[in-house]
């Protein structure tokens, strides 16, 4: 992933509230198109590198559990 999709997506996403994000997130899942992928990869890089290791655990939990159902 290219760094300029991190540092725009940040600068475009600071100071927003949790109600902005959530929408973003839903709205970029709803269309369903490849190129907002990388976008929702950055979200959760944003996530990771902000977590303890009992929350990545339980991510990690969550997403091999969601990956299990596919």
């Amino acid at each position: 992933m290219n760094f300029q999709i991190r540092d725009a997506i940040t600068t475009n996403m600071t100071n927003n509230s949790a109600e902005d994000i959530r929408g973003v997130v839903e709205d970029a899942i709803k269309r369903g198109e490849e190129h907002l992928l990388p976008g929702l990869g950055v979200f959760f890089e944003k996530l990771w590198n902000s977590s303890g290791e009992q929350e990545k655990s339980k991510m990690v939990g969550e997403l091999a559990q969601s990956f299990a159902a596919s």
